[in-house]
Formats: C-alpha cells, structure tokens, sequence
C-alpha cells in the first residue's frame, strides 16, 4: 500500500460520519457526548438546563442581555446592515434571486462590539460547562430577516456541513443565538427537532466544488432527505423557541433546524455565534475538496 493510499485509508478510518458518499441516505447514531462536564452546584447553568440540553439539544434562555447591552447590540447590527447593502465584500450574502442582505460573516472580527460579545463572560461560562473546554469562534454572522421578505433557511444540520466542507471532526461544538427583535412564532422564528442531535443524517448528493458559493444564499447539498426529516418530527416534534429580544438560544451542533420565511410586518435578526472546543479543531474538508474561506470556518482556533 503506497503511503498516498495509507492516508486515504486513516482519513476514511477516522471519520465516524461519513455524508454526501452514498446513493441512500443513512441515520447514524451520534458517536460523541452532548454535554462534555459533569454538574455540580457550582456550574453555570441548572442540574433541570443541563438535562434538557442533554435530552433535547438546545436551551432557551429568556432574556439574557439587559436592555443598555441589547441597546448597544442592536445599534450595531443596524448600522451594519445600512453599509452592508452598499458592500461587495464576500461575507456580505445576498438573499436568493435578489439584492437584500441575507447574512453578513465574520461579525466578531470585523466589529469590536461583537468581538467583546463573542467573548461574554456569563455566556463563555455555559459555553465552556457545556462544551468541556475553552472554545474558539468557528464562525460568526448576523442574519437579517426583515418583514414581508425574509426568506427561508430550509431544514439542516449544521454538523454535517461543518464536517463534510470545513473538516470539523467529531460534535463537540453549539451556536448561540442572539434575539435581537422579539421572535415571535409567526414571524420566521427558529424551529428545531428536539432529540434529533441524537443521531445524524447522512445526505445524498456530490458537494459541487465551491458549494459555499451558492449554499449561503440556499442550500441544496447537505439538507435530509424528506423520509429522514418526517421520522426525526414523528419522534421529536417541533420547537420554536421564541422570546422578547435579547433571549438567546443555546443549540447542538447537529440538531436538526430551520426557519420559514417571514410575510409578517415584524422584522426578525439573530447574531449567531458558533463555538468550537478547542479540542476539535478542524482538519481538512471530508469530503477531500478545498476548504471554505476563513470568513466562514475560522482555521485559526486563536
């Protein structure tokens, strides 16, 4: 065996989740723990938080930030958005078959309030309890979703594109949410399967090389197939967790999420942070193609 195909071979060895490979999709059962600490009174969130987080995989935690800080959050997020839609930077997203801004990447380097929030001292707290370790920022965004046109963010796990595209090897990262309107269910909130971080659904489909491209603006390669998706609801269910602004949902990297788009007249933006364990710093792609850009998946655990 020539050493080229010995690395084929322990590349193939060590990953445990393998997608986008087959003709059919596959439900794998989840090969790595939901909660990294074991509890004592001295941790960060409650013995009750902890154990839904274990058993459904997110946290809903009303009303987090106090007014001045979701104020100064709020503020920002505006104001970006106003310069973003005259930018042609490439962390600046577009909503799929126009000109409004969808996304914008890499908050937490380019604007110093979001790097401070990034680092929240009560936030990094429940991170860290729930993770087991320090963590790094493997991505960033703001996503707007105005009222009357905000679209949809179709039903996906984020693990399996962080494997697959950026080399993210085992689930031992979250995102947190950031609620920076009130949320209401009618006004595209986020949905998510609880339970369904418990197992991880491997998608059909070759990733087309520089899928990023296109996936930010609407994903079409990752995303369950619909048997898979009916069967994790038919057991899970639906939740919305919404709340006034500055509630933040804590969720698992590999539950199943969404949102529908927004018809209503209330406008709906989340900052998402994405930690990442220091301990899972990621390698290269799965799926063996070039990795996504930096403004993406931070390579860079610093």
């Amino acid at each position: 065996m020539s050493h080229n195909q010995v690395s084929a071979f322990q590349e193939k060895e060590m990953d445990v989740y393998p997608s986008r490979l087959h003709s059919e999709p596959r439900l794998l059962k989840r090969q790595d723990p939901v909660v990294y600490s074991d509890w004592t009174p001295d941790a960060s969130i409650t013995l009750e938080q902890s154990e839904f987080y274990e058993r459904n995989g997110y946290l809903f935690l009303e009303g987090f930030f106090d007014r001045e800080e979701l104020q100064h959050y709020q503020a920002e997020a505006r104001s970006l958005q106003v310069t973003a839609r005259e930018s042609e930077k490439d962390e600046v997203i577009r909503e799929p078959g126009g000109d409004e801004v969808r996304s914008v990447f890499a908050v937490h380097h380019s604007h110093a309030v979001f790097q401070e929030l990034s680092q929240h001292p009560r936030l990094l707290a429940i991170v860290e309890y729930l993770l087991g370790s320090e963590t790094y920022i493997h991505q960033s965004r703001i996503n707007y979703k105005p009222g009357f046109t905000g679209k949809e963010f179709y039903w996906h796990s984020d693990f399996e594109t962080w494997h697959v595209e950026d080399g993210m090897p085992r689930m031992r990262a979250l995102s947190c949410s950031i609620a920076l309107e009130d949320n209401y269910p009618f006004n595209g909130p986020l949905m998510v399967v609880p339970g369904s971080h418990k197992e991880f659904v491997a998608c059909v489909g070759k990733t087309p090389d520089n899928h990023f491209k296109d996936s930010l603006r609407k994903q079409e390669y990752g995303v369950p197939d619909h048997d898979s998706l009916t069967r994790l609801v038919k057991e899970g269910g639906i939740d919305t967790p919404v709340g006034k602004a500055g509630s933040i949902v804590l969720f698992d990297c590999n539950i199943m999420h969404g949102s529908n788009s927004n018809i209503t007249p209330m406008p709906r933006s989340n900052i998402f942070m994405v930690y990442n364990s220091v301990e899972n710093k990621i390698v290269q792609p799965y799926s063996g193609q070039s990795p996504r850009p930096e403004y993406i998946a931070a390579r860079d655990s610093r």
